[in-house]
């Protein structure tokens, strides 16, 4: 049977013959199998397998269509998709607090980051970033199809695992998107990339890389990991460090060499890839190279951002002083970014702790006794050259005690405050009540509580330590013990308000609570800070010249600068007046309450102070090169309530020349062991040194003025008798007894048997010679300057003192 087509046959119409055909002519069949294509070619259908196969023209209409498609997309894309803003992790950072000499002090904020510029970066630590990261970043468009087929055949083949993306990629995941591995975000960063490529500068874009990724330790960006692994600045990275740091960048936790030392050898091994590609690129000599050894990051460089020990006090001082001088504002600095360089040498904050801690803390029996736990401490350095502060001390633990010590205003200063009386008269040239000019050898009356004369305000009879009676004292004896009675009389005799601006000239702001124009003044009632009376004694220090402290010497954001206040210095008390009374209380420390002070191995000038009921002890000194303050306080750890150290460290009482005396020595002498001992240059006016003339004491409470005969020879016949038996017994019995007894015995009894001696034979003279009211003023003055005063009494006080 044949395989062709039959012709379909038709109806019959008939039979008819045919005709013959001519040789040649082509056999009937099929009308295709018999039409001639016009080409001369052969038409042949496909025909199995091949109809399931798409012709060519279908292939290219379909290639044209999805280009066409796909360049849509793409422009659609780039249209559509815009460079957002940053997202608010990326740009958060926190406020850097550096040492004076650049280490780290603390950190604030919830992000670890310090945006620094590109410039800031050294060239071989991001040449080593780029090394690890995308060598061909600067040659490369901003998506780079050969970079991620780079980057998964390293990953198959075990050279370490690498990012698809390149660094502009990167980039934009971090800083302008998130970290979620979803398409959408994916197709954001293609487009991003390439806008971000065409529109940004490849070192903007390598600048925002390296601030925006995370190194580990909760570091972001090169900075933070800077200090977090070497405590350093990223300019002082060496390549070594850069190319480890660079390492971190592709498993940051897992290579941090000391959270997991397991992980070592990897870490190793993708650090030699880092350096040897940087080799390979000529970016390092292979010379170099081969002597590089791994660089173990430290174990704790930097990685308290926390606020404990001391860091909080010190950072909560510098936020104050940054306020208060108005160098920024409280919701600039909230903001971040800025890298603060403080005056604090980190080797005398040190000293201030370990002094306190050695001096006090480690002494305390809480368990014992109750007041111990009441046991406070602050304290602060400043250099009276540059008004830099140089040490703070705030407390035992920021975390633990949350108020600043150094700079708290609610304790009373105490006898700190008669180094400004002293100042204040000596700048005034000032007078007693009856015109003896106040020099160092001014006597005055220092019995306890004697009404200062002068004052139209109300009674004012301040007692003495332990209620001593001092008689008649010369102004630099009356320092040495700290007499109140004097100082309050000197006080008026100055002016109250006088003092009070000398105080605020020297360093005491004006705002210091309980600050007036009262005689009270002297004892220093006003609530200075203890960092308020270390910048005053600062200014005595540098012989009448203040200027305004400064607890930052550099202000930075962004690489850039802040201006900072300029220190304006002044003479606010001239410098003979300063020298004397640095001269004065030398005395306090040579031979006075402040003794514990020469443990520093220095000369120093120093006051104590005791605030009312022994609620704080201070001691207030300096020497040439340093001015500190110390003082001691009670407060109730539980309630907050200020509480008097009665029975503290086992002690009946507190004073500002035991504790606070020998912590101040312990850290002068440590933070100025290695300069060279320096003694006071002070420029004295001449004559303040002699002893001046004796006073005449005016009548009080109702005795009369005898007749001149009868006061001249009972003061005379009775001051010189008095003066030769109250000497001479007063000194024999003071010494035997004190050398035998002790200082206060033979103090007691060289002042009693002088002043009994005085009087009797003062009494007796003026009876005898001026009738009842010379002898009445005889008993006055023989008694008194005779037995009581700096002649006779204080004769017998000083030697039994020796």
């Amino acid at each position: 049977m044949s395989d062709e087509p039959r012709e379909q046959e038709g109806p019959q119409q008939g039979w008819a013959p045919r005709e013959p055909e001519p040789a040649g002519a082509p056999q009937p069949g099929p009308a295709s199998a018999q039409a001639p294509d016009p080409k001369g070619k052969k038409n042949r259908k496909r025909t199995g397998w091949r109809r399931a196969l798409p012709t060519w023209r279908m292939v290219l209409g379909t290639f044209l269509l999805l280009c066409l498609l796909i360049g849509g997309a793409l422009v659609a894309g780039y249209m559509l998709v815009d460079i957002p803003p940053a997202n608010a992790a990326a740009t958060a950072q926190t406020n850097v607090y550096l040492y004076a000499d650049g280490k780290q002090l603390a950190r604030d904020g919830d992000v670890n980051r310090e945006n620094i510029p590109l410039a800031q970066v050294p060239e071989n630590v991001r040449q080593a970033v780029l090394a690890a990261e995308d060598r061909d970043f600067y040659s490369e468009s901003a998506v780079d199809p050969k970079a991620m087929l780079r980057a998964a055949w390293n990953t198959v083949t075990g050279k370490g695992k690498q990012s698809g993306s390149t660094i502009t990629q990167q980039y934009v995941k971090n800083y302008y998107l998130n970290q979620d591995q979803t398409i959408g975000r994916k197709v954001k960063e293609f487009f991003i990339a390439i806008k971000l490529g065409r529109e940004v500068s490849k070192d903007d874009i390598l600048e925002g890389y390296l601030n925006t990724s995370y190194f580990g330790r909760n570091a972001y960006g090169i900075s933070a990991a800077a200090h977090a692994y070497y405590d350093k600045k990223p300019q002082d990275l060496t390549t070594a460090e850069g190319a480890y740091l660079a390492t971190l960048l592709n498993s940051p936790s897992a290579y941090d060499v000391t959270a997991h030392p397991e992980n070592k050898p990897r870490a190793v091994a993708r650090w030699n890839y880092v350096l040897d590609g940087m080799v390979k690129e000529k970016w390092l000599a292979p010379a170099v190279r081969s002597k590089m050894k791994f660089p173990d990051p430290e174990a704790e460089a930097g990685t308290s951002s926390g606020l404990s020990g001391q860091r909080g006090y010190l950072v909560n001082a510098v936020k104050d002083y940054l306020l208060a001088n108005e160098i920024v504002d409280e919701d600039e600095l909230k903001g971040g970014g800025y890298r603060i360089t403080t005056t604090i040498d980190p080797d005398q904050q040190d000293a201030f702790v370990k002094a306190v801690d050695d001096q006090l803390m480690s002494k305390l029996d809480k368990k014992d006794r109750k007041a111990d736990r009441n046991v406070r401490a602050g304290g602060a350095a400043i250099d009276p050259a540059t008004g830099r502060i140089t040490a703070l001390y705030g407390g035992i633990d920021y975390v633990k005690q949350f108020t600043n010590n150094a700079t708290r205003r609610d304790y009373q200063a105490g006898s700190t405050f008669k180094a400004f009386v002293l100042a204040s008269a000596f700048d005034n040239d000032s007078t007693t009540q009856d015109g003896r000019p106040i020099t160092p050898n001014t006597i005055y009356d220092g019995t306890s509580g004697r009404p200062v004369q002068g004052w139209n305000g109300e009674r004012f009879a301040p007692e003495n330590e332990d209620h001593v009676d001092y008689g008649n004292v010369t102004v630099r004896t009356a320092a040495e013990k700290s007499v109140n009675s004097v100082f309050a009389q000197m006080a008026v005799d100055v002016g109250s308000e006088k003092v009070m601006d000398t105080s605020i000239g020297l360093g005491i702001p004006k705002t210091t609570p309980g600050l007036g124009p009262y005689p009270s003044i002297s004892l220093g009632t006003p609530t200075a800070s203890v960092l308020d009376v270390a910048q005053a004694y600062a200014t005595l220090a540098n012989h009448g010249r203040h200027g305004t402290f400064a607890l930052v010497d550099k202000l930075e954001k962004n690489g850039k600068d802040i201006a900072l206040p300029a220190r304006d210095t002044e003479q606010v008390i001239s410098r003979a007046a300063a020298d004397t009374t640095t001269s004065v209380l030398q005395s306090v420390v040579d031979a006075g309450t402040g003794s514990a002070a020469l443990a520093a191995g220095r000369p120093a000038a120093g006051k104590t102070g005791t605030a009312e009921e022994d609620k704080a002890a201070w001691f207030a000194g300096y020497t040439p090169e340093l001015a500190t303050v110390v003082a001691v306080m009670g407060q109730d750890p539980d309630t907050a309530i200020q509480t008097p150290l009665y029975g503290a460290l086992g002690q009946p009482r507190m004073n500002g020349g035991a504790y606070p005396a020998r912590i101040w020595a312990q850290f002068t002498r440590t933070a100025l062991a290695d300069k060279p001992v320096q003694d006071f240059d002070l420029e004295i006016p001449s004559g303040s040194e002699e002893p001046p003339p004796l006073p005449t004491i005016p009548p009080q409470d109702g005795r009369t003025e005898g007749a001149d005969e009868g006061r001249t020879q009972g003061q005379d016949q009775g001051q010189t008798q008095g003066t030769d038996q109250g000497r001479a017994q007063g000194q024999d019995q003071g010494q035997t007894q004190g050398t035998d007894q002790g200082q206060d015995q033979g103090q007691t009894q060289g002042t009693d048997e002088g002043q009994t001696q005085g009087q009797i034979q003062g009494q007796a003279q003026g009876q005898t010679n001026g009738g009842a009211d010379g002898g009445t003023d005889g008993t006055d003055v023989g008694g008194q300057d005779g037995g009581q005063g700096d002649v006779g009494g204080d004769g017998g006080a000083d030697a039994g003192s020796t």
